[in-house]
């Protein structure tokens, strides 16, 4: 067994050492898998594009109809806290709302108070030497629910997807549906084909990585084109460079995809760029 953390966490208006948070058998988030999370990295014990997290999770909370128990200026006061009472100054906040406890029924219940949950961890960023070589993925079917742009708890699809990846050694599992990208078992996916930068168009299917936006504003300050648009397996297999991004993984390049290298086979130049902006953004949107 895994020794648990003995970092702060915040339970339901308390701050304990994590593992002696308990929370009851019947919380929805156990039985039902039914709650939201989020995570914001935090560079410097400041949180990166923490608005836009903080949006996203407003977002997911109404998609799934329970009530968002704080403000902006709320969760920033809490986060602050907790990351303030861990060791390290580059941390990963988890924030957790299920919709409470209640007798299980799968009727959303009225009346029941959300249960809030958040801790923070180590941020361990790719290594150096790891952006220097690549990364390998392998594919899969999209065999995950209809509704991948609600931030759910409900991840077993995901971690289905991860696991195909890490049986073979691999990073990520790149998913598609009906012959089309979609995204990654944990991350988002990018295609760059003569220097112009493509994402999965916004769906049902994908969840909308905060470095969407992040990434579409560094292409525009970098002079690199940038679209959405339907993206073909065989395009993704053809690509010039392959990209994932993530809260963790930042911006991470794809050179081998179920065997195969990715156009050179190296890191390519259009990931340098957006890889060194992405750093200078951490300096300059962070709060």
């Amino acid at each position: 067994m895994q020794a648990l953390p003995d970092s702060l966490c915040y339970l339901n208006g308390d701050y304990t050492p994590l593992a002696e948070a308990k929370i009851s058998v019947l919380d929805r988030g156990f039985i039902f898998g039914d709650g939201i999370y989020e995570v914001v990295p935090v560079y410097g014990r400041r949180f990166f594009r923490f608005a836009q997290h903080m949006a996203r999770l407003n977002r997911s909370l109404g998609s799934v109809r329970i009530v968002n128990p704080f403000d902006e200026a709320g969760w920033l006061e809490r986060a602050r806290r907790l990351v303030a009472e861990h060791p390290a100054d580059d941390q990963m906040l988890y924030i957790q709302v299920s919709r409470g406890v209640a007798p299980r029924d799968h009727v959303m219940p009225e009346d029941v108070v959300p249960t809030v949950f958040m801790m923070t961890n180590a941020m361990k960023p790719p290594s150096a030497a790891l952006l220097a070589k690549g990364v390998a993925c392998v594919t899969s079917r999209d065999f995950r629910w209809e509704r991948a742009d609600i931030k759910s708890t409900s991840l077993l699809g995901n971690v289905l997807a991860r696991q195909i990846s890490a049986d073979v050694g691999a990073v990520e599992t790149i998913l598609f549906r009906d012959g089309l990208l979609t995204e990654a078992s944990s991350s988002n996916v990018w295609v760059v084909q003569g220097g112009a930068l493509f994402g999965a168009p916004k769906s049902e299917h994908v969840l909308e990585g905060i470095r969407y936006d992040l990434i579409r504003e560094l292409c525009e300050a970098e002079g690199i084109p940038y679209d959405l648009r339907p993206i073909a397996e065989a395009e993704v297999r053809a690509a010039d460079e392959l990209l994932l991004s993530s809260a963790s993984k930042e911006i991470m390049p794809v050179t081998l995809l179920d065997g195969r290298p990715i156009g050179s086979g190296t890191p390519g130049p259009v990931f340098a760029r957006l890889h060194a902006a992405y750093q200078r953004a951490k300096n300059t949107q962070s709060i």
